[in-house]
C-alpha cells in the first residue's frame, strides 16, 4: 500500500492517539456528533481503452496516462474477463472524445469508448434508492477479488494500493472518490460501526503513530474487502478480528 500524502496539524494528534492506545470503536465514534460534508463530485464523461488478458499490461497503461499525461487513471476487470482502462473526467462528450483522438494520434491508445454519466450506477439511485447503489459497490468490490491490484505496473509487494481500489470502486459507479486514504477519511461523514451499511467505508492506522494508513470497503455482516499487503491479494477480512479491532480508526459514509 502507498500513501503518498502526510496528515499534519490536529487531525494527526488526534489519530495517532487513537491508533497507539487502541480506544474502542464506540469511544471513536461517539465523541462528537458526525458533521455533515458534501456529497462526492458525481464522475461525469471518461474514456475508456485497453483490453488486456494480463492485469500488469492494464497497469502500465493507467501508470503512463496518469504520469505523462496528467490523467487520473484506473484499471478493472470488465465483464468480458479482460482488463481495461478508465480515465479522465471530462466536462462534455466532445473534451473527453478530442483528448482520447489526440491520444489514439500519438499511440498511446488504441480503440475507446466514451462512458457518459448516465452509464453509472450513481444516475440510476433515483429510481431506484441508495440500497441500489450500495449493493452495486458491493458488487464491484467482490469483482476485484482475487485480481491482483497493481499501482504503477509494478510488482505487487512494491505497488500494491489499498486506497486505489476504493476510488476505483466508487470511480466505476459513478462517484469521484479522492484518490489516497488520507483524503477519503477527510471526505466522508463519521459513522459507528454499529451503523455501517454496504459501500460504506472503513479505516485503519497500521504503523505506529502514522494516522491513516489503509481502507477497506463494508460488504456487511461484519465484512470489508480490502486490498491486503500481507499476499498481494484483494481479499475479504471481519471488522471483528483482533487484528482489525486493535488497528480501526473510524468508518466514513458518502451518501
Amino acid at each position: 500500500m502507498k500513501d503518498y500524502r502526510f496528515i499534519t496539524g490536529p487531525l494527526l494528534i488526534v489519530l495517532c492517539i487513537m491508533s497507539c492506545t487502541h480506544r474502542t470503536s464506540h469511544e471513536l465514534n461517539v465523541a462528537h456528533a458526525p458533521r455533515t460534508k458534501p456529497a462526492l463530485e458525481l464522475m461525469r464523461f471518461t474514456i475508456q481503452a485497453g483490453a488486456f488478458k494480463n492485469p500488469e499490461n492494464a497497469a502500465r497503461l493507467s501508470d503512463k496516462l496518469t504520469k505523462d499525461h496528467g490523467l487520473d487513471a484506473t484499471y478493472f476487470l470488465a465483464s468480458d474477463k479482460l482488463f481495461k482502462v478508465r480515465f479522465g473526467n471530462f466536462a462534455t462528450k466532445e473534451s473527453a472524445r478530442q483528448r482520447a483522438v489526440y491520444l489514439q494520434r500519438k499511440k498511446v491508445i488504441d480503440e475507446f469508448y466514451i462512458v457518459r454519466p448516465e452509464d453509472y450506477s450513481i444516475a440510476r439511485q433515483k429510481q431506484y434508492g441508495t440500497e441500489y447503489l450500495r449493493e452495486a459497490l458491493v458488487k464491484t468490490a467482490k469483482d476485484f477479488i482475487g485480481v491482483p491490484y497493481l499501482w504503477g505496473g509494478t510488482s505487487p509487494d512494491d505497488g500494491f494500493d489499498c486506497s486505489g481500489l476504493t476510488m476505483t470502486v466508487y470511480q466505476l459507479n459513478g462517484l469521484n472518490l479522492p484518490r489516497n486514504s488520507t483524503r477519503q477519511y477527510e471526505a466522508g461523514n463519521t459513522i459507528g460501526k454499529s451503523s455501517l451499511q454496504k459501500g460504506d467505508l472503513v479505516f485503519f492506522s497500521l504503523k505506529p503513530n502514522s494516522g491513516v494508513t489503509h481502507v477497506g470497503i463494508f460488504i456487511g455482516d461484519g465484512y470489508f474487502i480490502h486490498a491486503s499487503s500481507q499476499g498481494g491479494k484483494i481479499r475479504i477480512d471481519s471488522l471483528a478480528s483482533t487484528y482489525f479491532t486493535a488497528h480501526y480508526v473510524g468508518s466514513k459514509t458518502y451518501f
